[in-house]
């Protein structure tokens, strides 16, 4: 397969306003600016850039300065010149690791501020919820219990949510999972095989990236430049990688919470339909808008190749470990005989809740939402006060801000900052080939004491680093 281009025009979207930030030659502002897009990830390895020509033309340099540019690059190790086949991304000591996960999230973390978990505890629905589902349970002990597909009744509560928001949407178009997490790895398993490519938005979500990996996968990730989504990169690496499937996270995305427009939206699953990649797009954090109401889907659906996963753990709890697939009709029925050999059906008494829960949500939403507005800007407010040398920004929603740190030292930070009572999920553990080394999530689902705790503790950390020192390979837990 012939290697993935970018284009000069998504070159410099991602390069954004780099003359003039340094000091010194243009040049050397050039190269010094790909060199950091290639470093957080956001420049995926592997990729062939354009043509001194065509990159010279669009930046509106000489092209005496591009290749200059190039030519510190590839002396740096950060390009692969083969004759014939242009520049090719690299790291000077090949691809960096991920690390692997250490505790699950949770557990074994007493005495710790867990700042690698960007989960709310359970809202106060859920009580109530599980009651109902108690009292509802009798009339289904003479069945079964197994359904493949999820209960009648969740299946066209699911569906309506749907219909209300713009998009119609009948039962047999859903299937209920153990989780969005879950819900992913069947589509992996009814679409994809090994060594089939799969285009994600980077940096994602860590489990998304393993569920790829673990299917035998490969992710083919396009960088999120500095605002929205690059479609035409997007476009690019589903034209030239051939892939399966393409993942994205368009609903305050996690870990940056920013929110995909429609527009871009169009765009991407145009461009999917034109190469047949299967398009998923997670909506798990759909319900959790903190600025402004969210949009009705304002695109016609195509009949095929369009899927949406959801679920209830970051809107009510985590421990309902309940979620759903919204695909055409054909797509589900091919999927249950697929989920026969992990499981035979999502519980029942979790199903019943649901139930309870998504028939009428609004008010628990409400309350979600305005404890997380709050404590969203109290972090922020915090951040910016103790750490002014860290780039972060207020997302829309969602339960995370993703913050830029002055150095790439996410992953010693994330080993050092247990000592002073924080767990942090590092950077890379967003990204693919050791990426985002500069960058650090912070959920801000912690009461705000805690938050306040944790920020010293990180101030501390930090003073603790040495500026030179080099990233250690933290134990990074399961991250959700």
């Amino acid at each position: 397969m012939s290697p993935r281009r970018i284009s000069p025009a998504s070159v410099t979207r991602l390069l954004g306003p780099w003359r003039g930030e340094r000091v010194g030659p243009a040049y050397g502002q050039l190269a010094d600016s790909l060199r950091l897009l290639i470093l957080d990830g956001r420049l995926p390895l592997d990729v062939v850039l354009p043509g001194e020509r065509e990159l010279a033309q669009t930046l509106e340099v000489s092209r005496t300065t591009v290749t200059a540019a190039l030519a510190r690059l590839r002396d740096d190790g950060f390009l692969d010149r083969r004759q014939g086949a242009g520049a090719r991304t690299r790291l000077p000591g090949g691809p960096g690791e991920r690390g692997a996960p250490g505790p699950l999230a949770g557990v074994e973390a007493e005495g710790l501020l867990d700042l690698a978990s960007a989960a709310p505890p359970a809202s106060e629905a859920v009580h109530g919820a599980y009651a109902a589902a108690l009292s509802a349970l009798p009339a289904h002990l003479p069945h079964t219990g197994y359904a493949a597909l999820g209960l009648t009744s969740l299946r066209q509560t699911i569906a309506e949510r749907y219909s209300r928001r713009g998009l119609p949407t009948t039962a047999d178009q859903i299937m209920v999972t153990n989780g969005a997490q879950h819900a992913l790895a069947l589509m992996l398993r009814l679409l994809a095989g090994p060594g089939d490519r799969v285009v994600i938005d980077h940096p994602t979500y860590p489990h998304a990236i393993d569920a790829i990996q673990r299917a035998s996968c490969r992710a083919v990730p396009v960088g999120l430049p500095d605002h929205g989504w690059d479609v035409e990169g997007v476009a690019a690496a589903m034209s030239q990688s051939g892939p399966r499937l393409a993942y994205f996270i368009a609903d305050f995305h996690n870990p940056t919470g920013r929110w995909m427009s429609p527009e871009t939206r169009t765009a991407i699953a145009a461009a999917a339909q034109r190469t047949r990649t299967t398009l998923i797009f997670d909506e798990t954090l759909v319900d959790l808008w903190l600025d402004a109401p969210i949009e009705p889907y304002a695109f016609e659906e195509p009949e095929s190749g369009l899927v949406r996963l959801g679920s209830t753990g970051k809107s009510f709890w985590g421990g309902l470990r309940l979620g759903w697939i919204r695909a055409d009709a054909q797509t589900i029925l091919a999927l249950a005989p697929r989920r026969a050999s992990i499981d035979l059906g999502t519980p029942l008494l979790e199903q019943l809740a649901a139930v309870h829960l998504l028939s009428d949500d609004e008010a628990a939403l409400s309350a979600r939402r305005a404890m997380l507005r709050s404590r969203r800007d109290h972090l922020l407010g915090l951040v910016r006060a103790r750490l002014p040398d860290w780039r972060v920004a207020s997302p829309p929603g969602g339960l995370s801000l993703w913050a830029e740190l002055p150095a790439p030292v996410s992953s010693s930070l994330a080993a050092t900052s247990e000592r002073f009572g924080v767990r942090l999920a590092a950077g890379p553990r967003f990204g693919v080939d050791g990426a985002f080394e500069r960058f650090l999530r912070l959920p801000f689902t912690l009461p705000p004491e805690d938050l306040a705790k944790a920020v010293d503790s990180l101030v501390q950390a930090c003073a603790r680093l040495r500026p030179s020192s080099s990233p250690a390979r933290a134990s990074l837990g399961a991250v959700v």
